[in-house]
């Protein structure tokens, strides 16, 4: 019985590494298609959040199947149960990316990405944090989980530097305020898919030590 859900678990973790390469190729095709201008790369990006959603299902049915059949040990259940809340925020960071490659297609040409590298900094440090957070489940890694929250600190950082570029571009150049809405979702976006990341993170920890930052938040209201 313990082998088989050794096995089990092992396919878990390599279902969650191949949904967390999926996530991260479509962050990666909707900054292609964002900066490039790239329809076929918006359109493969919608692919992959689709193939995001399939691979959800698929882990969310394995876990279900772990917790009722193979009645897990404490540290086996905060893997599974771990796994269950990571697959929803991974899906949502599909969502989000698919949501970029969208408002991408609706920029124009015109749009001058030189005096808006914020936004490009803001892609970079958002898709690294996603990246780390998958690491730290399959690794194991604590240090590396707990990192990722400093990260969101920069990503809210560049945000807040993103709004107040295109406010900038608008007031000198009485521009696209249209264009620029839509390049204000799109750095939206890219904060919520580190909020996201930042959520994984904290189930990792969970995952690792059985402790999860909504239960030091309680411990603190009934101080």
């Amino acid at each position: 019985m313990r082998n088989r859900f050794d096995r089990e678990l092992e396919l878990l973790n390599t279902e969650l590494t191949e949904m967390g390469g999926l996530i991260e190729t479509a962050i990666d095709h909707a900054v292609n298609a964002l900066f490039q201008r790239g329809g076929d790369m918006a359109r493969a990006t919608l692919e992959y959040d689709s193939e995001v959603d399939h691979m959800e299902q698929t882990i969310e049915t394995r876990c279900l199947r772990l917790l009722l059949h193979q009645q897990p040990v404490a540290k086996d259940l905060r893997v599974v149960s771990a796994a269950l809340k990571m697959i929803t925020d991974m899906e949502r960071i599909g969502d989000q990316a698919g949501d970029i490659a969208e408002l991408s297609l609706r920029l124009p040409e015109t749009v001058d990405f030189h005096r808006l590298e914020h936004i490009r900094s803001m892609a970079k440090a958002a898709s690294k944090m996603v990246t780390n957070a998958i690491d730290a489940f399959v690794g194991r890694n604590l240090e590396l989980a707990e990192s990722i929250s400093d990260a969101d600190d920069e990503v809210d950082s560049l945000f807040d530097e993103v709004r107040d570029d295109l406010i900038e571009i608008v007031r000198q150049d009485s521009g696209d305020v249209a264009a620029a809405i839509d390049l204000l979702m799109v750095a939206k976006y890219f904060e919520r898919i580190g909020d996201h990341a930042v959520n994984i993170s904290e189930w990792v920890v969970y995952s690792i030590t059985g402790e999860h930052k909504s239960d030091e938040a309680k411990g603190k209201h009934h101080v």
